[in-house]
């Protein structure tokens, strides 16, 4: 039997963790734990970066003339701009010019059928004049206007009255010179974004 002044002591059979040991062990936990945090956040990022590529690539095919411009029609690599307000010949140049286009040079029929089916039997503005010299009809880019694409209604131009010095597509889809003083819509075109 065990007397009073005997104590007993507890037996341990296992070693004491030191304090420090556990801590160096808490923190390697706490380090691995945000390696693999930010390798999830890195593999997230990586696969969120193909999908805006991949975004941006089927954008270009939805908006070949860009994803901002909506209002501009796409046709044979080229991009077009119907206006829905009037303007004399000058100002719809000048408009044309502000988004960083022109009149539209027309250059075949397939070209002219576009334009022709868009402008839905209204007037259009395009660019082709005989300012400078009346008879003598030009391209606001300077394309050969002698060699090109016609398509002027039957006995225009005309110069009636001795007025008419601007082009539009009229109401039949082929082209008529009228004072460039009218006012009527006007197409813009350019070529599409780099």
């Amino acid at each position: 039997m065990m007397g009073p002044e005997t104590t007993m002591t507890p037996r341990t059979t296992g070693k004491y963790w030191k304090p420090s040991f556990l801590v160096y062990m808490l923190l390697v936990l706490c380090f691995l734990l945000i390696f693999i945090f930010f390798g999830i956040l890195l593999s997230k990022d990586m696969k969120l970066s193909s999908e805006v590529r991949k975004l941006q690539e089927t954008s270009k095919d939805l908006f070949p003339c860009g994803s901002r411009s909506w209002e501009w029609e796409y046709f044979d690599g080229r991009c077009y701009y119907f206006s829905v307000e009037k303007a004399t010949w000058h100002m719809a140049r000048s408009q044309c010019q502000a988004k960083n286009s022109d009149l539209v040079v027309i250059h075949h029929d397939a070209e002219q059928n576009f334009l022709q089916y868009q402008a839905r039997n209204m007037l259009f503005w395009i660019g082709l004049h005989d300012l400078k010299e009346e008879g003598y009809w030009t391209w606001v880019d300077a394309t050969d206007y002698r060699t090109g694409f016609m398509k002027w209604n039957r006995g225009e131009p005309n110069d009636s009255q001795g007025k008419e010095d601007c082009a539009m597509i009229s109401e039949t889809g082929r082209w008529n010179d009228m004072p460039c003083t009218s006012s009527a819509m006007y197409v813009c075109e350019k070529p599409l974004p780099s």
